[in-house]
């Protein structure tokens, strides 16, 4: 049977364009959108109401804490957190316990995964055994075993010629790295991005120069060895220049931010609320403007959640001893709708940012509405108001910091392969 969804608000980050029309999907794949679809003989319809329908989000550097961790968050809890936020495809991270570094660990998540999570689940691999950062991986097995990138995550590793060795044979396999562009030395016990607010507290603080430092280190290392490079979080204006110059040098790089660093700033911290501790650690009021600028030229190219799960245990600590990190995947696209309501950026940018590029970088088909492509879809209101309750998230841990505050957009019903994977009581 066909599925035909009418009435609805289509938004397609590809020819940056919102209109209303109908979308068509036969065998999990979409057939047809635009304003005219014909539907054939038993179909289901689906009357959207004018509401918004847009493709899947693909959501790169979702942390699962599986193995080691599952009290944390399950490849289950994960899986129903993404549908419930309309996230298709998680792209997760490999900083788990033990660190997903070998091929037999590889296969046990994504067997986890394929039993449990209701959406499309890609794992990253560690770049280094361990994540120590001394030797590197068994990438070409890692590979055929399921691999789609490989990083270290903020274990960034300050051996510069091993690093240059693993960009070197990454690039000869046509592999994918993920850096996280921070100097450990600068950040390293760091709580608070160093200026007026973080001296006032009393906070140990790092200068936003270090992620400008870390940036320019592996710059240099894409040019020497020609890697294809995805820097997981920009979150100062000091790092832009670089990352500009490094794209009209015509290296293969792309950035990322994450939807904390877009919507938040250091004051939020106020009085050390450490559910505010992320990490890089939050920046200026400037910083956060300039990003946003960044994403809407394109010079950033992916908006993430960087869902880092933490239990009441390690956030209810002096903000300094805090575990860093903040659940997003159910609230990364009413976050990520506060930018489109306060005219920073488009229906069509956000989905630009949040599943056409993650899906481009990664070499999915998803993150669009053209025939052929899969029909991982979200259907939301982009206006309906709610007060976040952190109990009603599906996660296991509860680490917002959008806990209590007012927003706006509803997911109403998620599809993977054009089936319904969730859809609101």
């Amino acid at each position: 049977m066909s599925l035909l969804f009418t009435n609805a608000r289509l938004i397609d980050p590809e020819n940056q364009t919102e209109v209303l029309g109908g979308l068509l999907v036969e065998d999990g794949l979409i057939v047809d959108a635009g304003p005219d679809v014909a539907a054939p003989a038993r179909t289901e319809v689906i009357d959207c109401g004018g509401k918004c329908l847009a493709p899947g989000i693909v959501d790169i550097g979702v942390k699962v804490c599986e193995p080691g961790e599952r009290h944390k968050e399950s490849y289950k809890s994960a899986g129903l957190a993404a549908a419930a936020g309309g996230v298709t495809t998680m792209v997760t991270r490999p900083d788990t316990t033990p660190a997903i570094d070998n091929p037999e660990t590889l296969e046990f998540v994504t067997r986890r995964a394929n039993e449990a999570a209701p959406v499309n689940v890609m794992p990253i691999a560690a770049l280094t055994k361990g994540r120590d950062g001394r030797e590197m991986t068994e990438f070409g097995f890692l590979l055929d075993a399921g691999a789609v990138a490989f990083s270290d995550g903020d274990n960034v590793v300050t051996d510069h010629k091993v690093l240059s060795r693993a960009f070197t044979y990454a690039r000869s396999l046509g592999a994918l790295v993920i850096g996280h562009p921070q100097d450990p030395g600068l950040s390293k016990g760091a709580a608070a991005t160093s200026g007026k607010f973080a001296s006032l507290r009393g906070l140990p603080a790092v200068s936003p120069m270090a992620e400008r430092m870390g940036l320019d280190r592996d710059i240099a290392l894409i040019e020497m060895t020609g890697v294809k490079y995805h820097a997981d979080q920009i979150t100062t204006a000091r790092a832009l220049p670089a990352l500009q110059r490094a794209k009209k040098n015509g290296f293969d790089i792309t950035a990322g931010t994450s939807i904390h660093h877009l919507t938040l700033n250091e004051l939020d911290v106020a009085n050390y609320r450490t559910f505010f501790k992320v990490k890089p650690p939050l920046r200026s009021e400037d910083d956060r403007l300039a990003i946003i600028e960044a994403v809407k030229t394109g010079l950033i190219d992916i908006i993430s959640s960087m869902h880092t799960p933490q239990d009441e245990e390690s956030k209810r600590l002096p903000f300094e001893e805090a575990a860093a990190g903040a659940v997003a995947l159910e609230t990364l696209l009413p976050a990520a709708l506060q930018l489109v309501h306060a005219g920073h950026l488009s229906l069509a940018e956000i989905f630009r940012a949040m599943a056409l590029n993650p899906a481009k970088r990664l070499g999915l088909p998803s993150g669009r509405l053209m025939p052929g492509a899969p029909a991982d879809l979200v259907l939301f209101d982009a206006d309906a108001p709610f007060v976040l309750n952190r109990y009603d998230l599906k996660s296991k841990s509860k680490n917002t910091p959008f806990d209590g505050q007012k927003m706006q957009g509803k997911v109403l019903a998620t599809f993977v392969a054009g089936k319904a994977v969730y859809r609101r009581d």
